[in-house]
Parts: C-alpha cells; sequence; structure tokens
C-alpha cells in the first residue's frame, strides 16, 4: 500500500467525521524553493488518498505572512529598503518588485501560487495575517496565556536554560511603529500590555485589535484546535526529540485538551551537486525551475515515488533522461503496456494515479522519448510545426504532451546538456577531407539516393560496408559523417539520427562533399 493511503487509513481509523483537515504551511519571508513545495505536495497526496476512499479531506495550506522579518535574503534586490523594514510583519514589508502586490509577502505568495494549479494543486488557502487581524483566534490565544506557566513547562523540559519569568506564548507589535515590542505583559481575560513607542505602556483587547500573534511552538496546537486538523507534516527537524511539533503534541494534550494531529517529518531535498536550499542566503532552485525541464506529472512522480522521510536531489544532468524513462515505464505499466508482477502492478499503479495532475486518461497518451526529443528540437530548431509533423500527432491531449516535452528538451539541451549531446545540423561542409573520405561519404550518398525509405538496420549495416569498401576503419567512417553533418566528432546514433534528419537534408548536405 502507498504510505499516502496508509496515511490516510491511520487518519480515518482514528476518528470517524465527515471532513478531515490536513495542514501544512510555509513562511513568505522569500523566494519559496522546491524544498517548500514537498510540504505543499504531501498535504496534496494525503488528502487526495482521503477523498479516494470515499471520505473529505480538506488541504489547508496557511501562509505565515504575519511573521516577524528578521533577515533580509541575499538575493533580494534594494536591500536597505528592506533593511528599514526588519522586526516588523512581513506584510509590513514595502514591495520591492515592479508588480502590483501591496507587500512583499503578497508578492512572493502570489509568484508561488501561480503554479499550483500546473502541477495539480489546488490547496484551501489561509492568510495568517488575516486571520490575526480579525482576531479568530482569541479564544486560542486566552487559553495559552492562561496556561503560560504550562507551556513554559512544557518548552523547558527541551532547553539547556529555561525560559525567563516575563516569557508569554505571543509576540505583539506595536500600533504605531508597527515593530515587534520586547517587553509585554498579560493582566488577565482578553487584555494584553506592551511597552511601546516612547516607553509608553499600552493596553488592548486582542479579540478586537490583532497586534498579538501566537510564537510558532504555540501556533502549532492553537491552529489544531481552530481548524479542527487531523494531520500535519513538516520538516524531519521538527518531528525530533524537542522540535516544533514533538512540544505541539505535548501542547495539545495538556493547554488546549485535544488530541494531537498526526504527522510525520519529511527529509529534505536538495540539487543533484548543490548543497541543501537557504532562502535567506539565496541559495535556491524554485517550482518554475524545474518546471523549465521536467513536466508536472513528473514533478508529482518524483515525490509520490518517494517515502517522505527519504532524502533526495533533483537532478539536472543526465539522470533527467532516466528520470523520463522511468516515468514512461510507470505509465505503460498502468495501461498495462509493460507486464509486471501483481504487486509491482499495484504499486506502479498507485504511484501513477498520484503523479497524474487530474485524473488518469482513459487511453495511454503518447511517449514522445525524451532522449529522442532532446535530438529531435535541435534538428528542427525547436520549430514545433515539424516536430509534430514528424510525429504525426493528432488529439489534443497528445498534441499538449508533446509540446511540453519538447519545451522542457530544449530547455534542458539549452542549460543543462553536457555539451556532446549538443548539436547544429549544417548547412555547409566546414570539415576538411581527403580523397578517400570524399569516396566513402559519396558511396553513403548514392546508397541513399537508391532507397527511398531506407531502414535503420540495413542502413546501419551499410555504414560498415562503406567502412570496409574504403579500407577504412568503421569508426573513422562514423566521425566524418558527424563532421559533415554536425561539424563534431561524435553525435546521436547514426542511422536513425540520419533517418530524422530525412533523406533529402542529408543528400544535399553530401553533394557538397
Amino acid at each position: 500500500m502507498h504510505w499516502a493511503d496508509q496515511t490516510a487509513d491511520k487518519i480515518i481509523k482514528r476518528k470517524d467525521k465527515k471532513e478531515y483537515g490536513i495542514a501544512t504551511g510555509a513562511t513568505p519571508s522569500g523566494t519559496l524553493h522546491i524544498g517548500n513545495f514537498r510540504e505543499f505536495i504531501m498535504g496534496d497526496f494525503i488528502a487526495r488518498a482521503i477523498n479516494d476512499k470515499g471520505k473529505k479531506g480538506i488541504h489547508y495550506h496557511y501562509w505565515d505572512d504575519y511573521d516577524v522579518f528578521r533577515k533580509v535574503p541575499k538575493n533580494m534586490p534594494k536591500q536597505d529598503m528592506l533593511k528599514r523594514a526588519l522586526r516588523k510583519p512581513l506584510t509590513e514589508v514595502p514591495n520591492i518588485f515592479d508588480t502590483k502586490h501591496k507587500n512583499y509577502a503578497e508578492y512572493h505568495i502570489a509568484d508561488f501560487e501561480q503554479y499550483l494549479p500546473v502541477v495539480g494543486l489546488s490547496p484551501t488557502i489561509i492568510r495568517n495575517s488575516v486571520q490575526y487581524e480579525k482576531c479568530v483566534m482569541a479564544e486560542e490565544m486566552k487559553i495559552a496565556l492562561e496556561n503560560t506557566d504550562k507551556i513554559k513547562d512544557v518548552l523547558n523540559r527541551f532547553r539547556k536554560e529555561e525560559l525567563a519569568d516575563s516569557w508569554l506564548p505571543v509576540s505583539i507589535y506595536d500600533e504605531d511603529t508597527r515593530e515587534e515590542v520586547s517587553e509585554i505583559e498579560y493582566p488577565g481575560g482578553y487584555v494584553l500590555k506592551y511597552k511601546g513607542f516612547g516607553d509608553k505602556w499600552k493596553e488592548f483587547d486582542f479579540r478586537k485589535k490583532g497586534l498579538a500573534k501566537f510564537k510558532y511552538r504555540i501556533q502549532v496546537p492553537a491552529f489544531w484546535n481552530y481548524k479542527d486538523i487531523d494531520f500535519e507534516s513538516a520538516g524531519k527537524d521538527h518531528y525530533a526529540a524537542g522540535g516544533v511539533f514533538h512540544t505541539a503534541r505535548l501542547l495539545a494534550r495538556e493547554v488546549y485538551d485535544i488530541e494531537y494531529a498526526l504527522g510525520f517529518g519529511f527529509g529534505w531535498i536538495g540539487i543533484k551537486g548543490g548543497g541543501q536550499f537557504s532562502s535567506s542566503q539565496g541559495n535556491i532552485t524554485t517550482l518554475p525551475d524545474v518546471l523549465q525541464v521536467y513536466e508536472p506529472e513528473i514533478i508529482r512522480y518524483l515525490f509520490a515515488g518517494t517515502k517522505p522521510g527519504t532524502e533526495f536531489a533533483i537532478s539536472f544532468d543526465l539522470d533527467v533522461i532516466k528520470i523520463y524513462e522511468d516515468f514512461d515505464k510507470c505509465e505503460r505499466i498502468y495501461y498495462k503496456k509493460e507486464k509486471v508482477d501483481d504487486k509491482e502492478y499495484r504499486k506502479q499503479k498507485r504511484i501513477y494515479e498520484l503523479s497524474c495532475v487530474e485524473k488518469p486518461k482513459p487511453k495511454m497518451p503518447l511517449q514522445p522519448s525524451f532522449r529522442h526529443l532532446c535530438n529531435v528540437v535541435q534538428i528542427y530548431e525547436n520549430d514545433f510545426s515539424k516536430i509534430k509533423e514528424s510525429y504525426n500527432v493528432k488529439g489534443k491531449g497528445d498534441i499538449d504532451r508533446l509540446r511540453v516535452r519538447v519545451e522542457c528538451a530544449a530547455n534542458w539541451i539549452s542549460k543543462y546538456a553536457p555539451e556532446a549531446m549538443r548539436f547544429h545540423v549544417q548547412e555547409e561542409v566546414k570539415a576538411k577531407l581527403g580523397v578517400n573520405e570524399k569516396n566513402a561519404l559519396n558511396k553513403l550518398l548514392n546508397y541513399l539516393e537508391k532507397h527511398d525509405k531506407p531502414e535503420e538496420k540495413l542502413l546501419y549495416e551499410e555504414f560498415y560496408t562503406i567502412a570496409k569498401g574504403s579500407d577504412m576503419d568503421p569508426k573513422h567512417f562514423f566521425k566524418i559523417c558527424y563532421n559533415v553533418l554536425i561539424d563534431k566528432d561524435r553525435g546521436p546514433k547514426l542511422a536513425p539520427f540520419i533517418l530524422t534528419l530525412g533523406k533529402e537534408r542529408v543528400v544535399d548536405l553530401l553533394k557538397k562533399v
């Protein structure tokens, strides 16, 4: 059974409900990277699994856009402007980009959310700035404040130094400066006091003014109570002893008298050959970066086919070709075009279902080989109309898949492919050839002119016949062919390459030798 289905079973078995809440969260303090995406898609998989079992799973994603802006990411422009906004909530940080977004946080949220439908995600979005400003968790906040000693006791169990006597489970923004204040008091009820600008003490009713917010460790169980959350995952460090979700489970029971949300820690992901992501350091790879090379279903496949606790690296090197081949195999297994035993069929079938942006199509989609497309896009210089004609594709679904794969192959070739895989079909012959070499190529010209539709196997055998008849090492014959065709010593497999180029195009070049 797939891990998403196992998790769904545990959630449903635990409590019989009409709706099950699955929570994910992220802080828009900088550019959101593909590591953040793992949390999003974990929630999507589990909510889907619950729905597939005939229940209703709701994926809530909350943006912590009311968090304090503590550090300016190195990859952001207008650093001085951002530094002036430190200690304010993210919604008070100015939008430094040439867009119509109201603030810095809104820009980063919108920049990320626009790609979610592309990869099949449609969570119910919750903006914490709106929640806090509307004071919707005032009751949870009052409970936490009244149980400050219990909360401190739980947190102190995992600290080397105990929290200060004055510590409270909330933070406050000064109403005038909008900066986080350092001194606060809780006199009781729904009232909070703080020392604000000019060292003046102010007080407010947190049912009416949204100046206070939970500290993160308390926000997690408070949100579980507020939205009746059944599951929330996070990075595995948060689930370690003393981590946020470890203490949240204790606080859920001891402060809010509720069952904690189930969850697990997922492993970090990185880029093959690179380090872990860091938004603050500007070391990031984004979802749109990955979408340039991988079609949406394959991005989902990478996560659906990997256990949550497993760390893995996303590849942009030659592994890209293998990943496409692995996905295509999974798809063929789903449509029973490739035979495997029952256990493997069930495994690949579920992975494929979760990989699909929508429900699987009734008929297996077109599977243009990514490896072959890497040659085709260069042969036709990214001209999609010619590429589509060469595949003789009909039907909107197949045309759409071909278009996406063509774009991904073109991007990979131009940005990441090794130099050996890159080429440009020549219009004139640049190679300097000897008499024997020209004669050998003339024999190939004669063969192509005599055969309207050469077969790949027979053409391949002809190469060796020509080389032997020209007293030439076959490797050298291949080399001079590549010299003429792409001005390189090596290239794609020669027989299929010539056939893909088209007999007429090759004949025209050979006539110029």
